[in-house]
C-alpha cells in the first residue's frame, strides 16, 4: 500500500511516502526535504509555488504570498491585481507535492493520503484543507491527523523512546505561524488528544519581525524616511529590497540557533548590523515564556505534572531556538526532547498513527481523568476542591473553550473523524445527493433530510414552516426553515431546523447563528449521533438566551436550539444535556 503523509506548514511543506513495504521516507521536492508553502500569481492567472514562487517574487513581490496557511480565515488573497482563493493557493502547493510523488512512484498515485493539521482547527479550516487536497488531485481516500497525535507517534517510533499504553506525552509545537501545545495519551486504540491550547500570535514569523524591528532601531536614525519606505514599500524596487532584507533577517535568526553572533546584511545607505544570540533571546524571552507558561497551565488544568509524562517533545522548526529548551527546563524542571529534524517530525509521525485512532479525544477514554489514566498518582499537598453547585461536571467527549474578547484565534476543537466520515444511504437515511432536494416537503415544511434530523421531535412539538419567533437579522436568511416549540414559542425553548444548499453553507450558518447569539463566553462542544446521522454541536449561554447549534456531516442541514435564560442560571453544559436528552434525534 502506498501511503503519503503531508504536513502543509505555514512556511514549509513536508511530504513523507511509504511504498512497496519500505520504511517512510521524506519526498524531496526541488532537491530539498522541505518545500516553501509560498505561492506566486502570474498575470495570466497561473499559480507558481515553492522555490519557483520565491524566485518570481524578486521580480514582483506584490504577486507573492509566502504564508497562505496563515491567511486561511480570509478566504481570498489579492496578489497583484489577481484574486485567488486560499483553497486554490493551498491546492497549488499540494498539487506540486502530488506531481513529485506520482513521478517518484512511476506514474502511480498513492492509495491513501494523510493530511496533518493543528489540533485546534475547526470544521471550516479542516474543510478548506480537504477541499485543497481534492483539488490537488489526491482523490477521496483522505485521512486527517491532528499534529500532536502525529508528533506523539513519531516520538514513540524511536527504539530508545516509548509511549506505552497508559502514558502521556506533552507536545510543544512552535512553527512558523503559530504555537500549539497538547497532552497526548497512548490508549489501546491509538493516541488520544487529552487537552490542547495555543497562541495564534507566536511563531517563527513573529520572531523574525521582532529581530527586524531590533535591526531597524540600530540603523533607522541614519535615514528614517528611507527606512519607512522599506517597511511600507510602494514601488517594485522597494518591495524587492524589503523581501531581501526579510530573508536575511530570517537567516540570521537561524544562524543564531547555532552560533552566538552573526551579521545582517543591510541595503544602502545602511551599514550591516551585528546581532547576538543574547540580543535575540532578550527580544523573544517574554513571548516564549508565555508559551511555556501556557503548557504548564495546560498540565495543571488537567491535574498532571511533568513527572506524569513519558516525555516533552519539541516539534516545529522554531523549536530549534536554544531559549525554548532553557525556558522549559526553568519552568517545568524537565529536559525537553528533540529528535531528528523537528520540521519533519509531524509528517513522519503521521505514518505511525493507526487510521482508526487518528481522531481519538478525551471522550474516548470513558470519562477517566487524565491524571488517573495516564501516569502515576500526582502527589498533592491538599485534595482538589469539589466542584461548586453551579459547576456541573462535564460529560466525556465535551470540550470547553473560551472566546476571549480580543483573542481572535480561539477556534473550535472539532473531532476529525466527523469531518472525514461519509455517511451511507442505507436504512432510509437520505444520501448526500438526496439531501440536495428541498422541493419535497411535508405539511410542517420538513424536507426528507430535515425530517431525519428532527427525529420524533415533531410528534412531541408544534412544528410549522418558517420562524415561530421573530428574530431580527435572522428571519430573512435563506434556506428552508421549520421551527418547533412544545409550548409558547415566544417564551419556551424553540428548535429551528434549516435546509441549505450545501454542507459548507450549513456550517457557515451554524457559525453565524452562534456568533449572532453572543458566542463570547464559555462554550461546550461535542459530537453527536443518532437516527443514521452524526455530526457536531456547540452550546453557549448569554444573559437572556442559551443557544446550541448542531450540524450533520456531509449534509446541508443545521439545527438551532434557543432556550430562555432569564435568571442567568442556564449553563452550556445544562443546555447540552437537554439537547442530548430531548432534541438529539434518536435520544428520546
Amino acid at each position: 500500500m502506498r501511503v503519503l503523509s503531508v504536513d502543509l506548514g505555514t512556511s514549509n511543506t513536508v511530504a513523507v511516502l511509504s511504498a512497496h513495504g519500505r520504511p517512510p521516507r521524506v519526498i524531496e521536492v526541488d532537491g530539498s526535504s522541505t518545500m516553501p508553502s509560498a505561492v506566486f500569481a502570474t498575470e495570466d492567472g497561473a499559480i507558481i509555488v515553492g522555490r519557483d514562487a520565491e524566485r518570481r517574487a524578486r521580480l514582483d513581490p506584490s504577486r507573492f504570498e509566502p504564508n497562505p496557511k496563515r491567511r486561511i480565515d480570509e478566504g481570498t488573497l489579492l496578489l497583484g491585481e489577481t484574486i485567488i482563493t486560499v483553497t486554490d493557493a493551498m491546492a497549488a502547493v499540494l498539487h506540486r507535492v502530488a506531481e513529485e510523488t506520482t513521478r517518484q512512484l512511476g506514474g502511480v498515485q498513492p492509495d491513501e493520503v494523510r493530511l496533518t493539521h493543528p489540533a485546534q482547527w475547526g470544521t471550516t479550516r479542516c474543510n478548506v484543507l480537504l477541499s485543497a487536497a481534492r483539488l490537488a488531485g489526491f482523490g477521496s481516500n483522505l485521512v486527517l491527523v491532528p499534529e500532536p497525535v502525529a508528533a506523539a507517534a513519531h516520538f514513540a517510533s524511536f527504539p530508545d523512546r516509548s509511549l506505552p499504553q497508559g502514558r502521556a506525552l506533552a507536545v510543544y509545537d512552535l512553527g512558523a505561524g503559530t504555537f500549539d501545545c497538547a497532552i497526548v495519551g497512548a490508549t489501546q486504540s491509538g493516541f488520544a488528544v487529552l487537552a490542547e491550547d495555543g497562541l495564534a500570535d507566536l511563531g517563527g514569523l513573529d520572531v523574525d519581525e521582532a529581530l527586524l524591528e531590533h535591526v531597524g532601531r540600530q540603523v533607522s536614525n541614519k535615514d528614517p524616511q528611507r527606512w519607512q519606505a522599506l517597511l511600507r514599500p510602494t514601488t517594485t524596487a522597494d518591495r524587492r529590497t524589503q523581501r531581501t532584507l526579510r530573508e536575511d533577517v530570517r537567516e540570521a535568526k537561524e544562524v543564531l540557533s547555532r552560533h552566538v553572533q552573526t551579521e545582517v546584511p543591510m541595503p544602502e545607505p545602511f551599514a550591516d548590523v551585528l546581532v547576538t544570540r543574547q540580543e535575540l533571546e532578550a527580544l523573544t524571552r517574554p513571548s516564549l515564556r508565555r508559551s511555556v507558561e501556557m503548557l504548564a497551565a495546560l498540565l495543571q488544568a488537567n491535574g498532571m505534572t511533568p513527572q506524569h509524562l513519558a516525555g516533552l517533545y519539541l516539534v516545529g522548526g522554531s523549536s530549534r531556538l536554544p531559549l525554548v529548551a532553557s525556558l522549559i527546563g526553568e519552568q517545568l524542571n524537565v529536559v525537553a526532547t528533540s529528535l531528528d529534524q523537528p520540521e519533519t517530525a509531524v509528517a513522519l509521525g503521521a505514518h505511525h498513527v493507526p487510521r482508526d485512532g487518528a481522531a481519538l479525544r478525551t471522550g474516548d477514554l470513558g470519562g477517566i481523568p487524565p491524571q488517573a489514566a495516564f501516569g502515576p498518582p500526582q502527589p498533592m499537598a491538599q485534595p482538589p476542591a469539589p466542584p461548586g453547585p453551579q459547576q456541573p461536571s462535564r460529560r466525556p467527549g465535551r470540550r470547553p473553550w473560551l472566546i476571549g474578547g480580543s483573542i481572535a484565534a480561539a477556534v473550535l476543537l472539532v473531532a476529525v473523524v466527523v469531518l472525514a466520515a461519509v455517511l451511507g444511504g442505507g436504512g432510509g437515511v437520505p444520501t448526500a445527493e438526496q439531501c440536495r432536494d428541498t422541493t419535497t416537503q411535508d405539511a410542517a415544511g420538513f424536507t426528507p433530510c430535515l425530517n431525519r434530523l428532527a427525529g420524533d421531535l415533531p410528534e412531541r412539538s408544534n412544528c410549522v414552516p418558517g420562524w415561530q419567533r421573530f428574530v431580527a437579522g435572522l428571519r430573512d436568511l435563506d434556506g428552508t426553515v421549520v421551527s418547533c416549540a412544545e409550548g409558547n414559542p415566544n417564551e419556551d425553548t424553540l428548535v429551528i431546523y434549516t435546509h441549505l444548499g450545501s454542507p459548507e453553507e450549513a456550517r457557515q450558518r451554524a457559525d453565524l447563528l452562534l456568533m449572532f447569539h453572543g458566542a463570547t463566553g464559555d462554550q461546550v462542544q461535542a459530537n453527536w449521533s443518532g437516527n443514521g446521522y452524526s455530526g457536531h454541536y456547540r452550546a453557549v449561554t448569554g444573559k437572556t438566551t442559551g443557544t446550541l447549534v448542531f450540524t450533520v456531516t456531509d449534509r446541508p442541514v443545521v439545527g438551532m436550539v434557543l432556550a430562555p435564560n432569564q435568571d442567568g442560571r442556564l449553563t452550556p453544559d445544562a443546555l447540552a444535556d437537554d439537547f442530548e436528552r430531548t432534541v438529539q434525534p434518536g435520544a428520546a
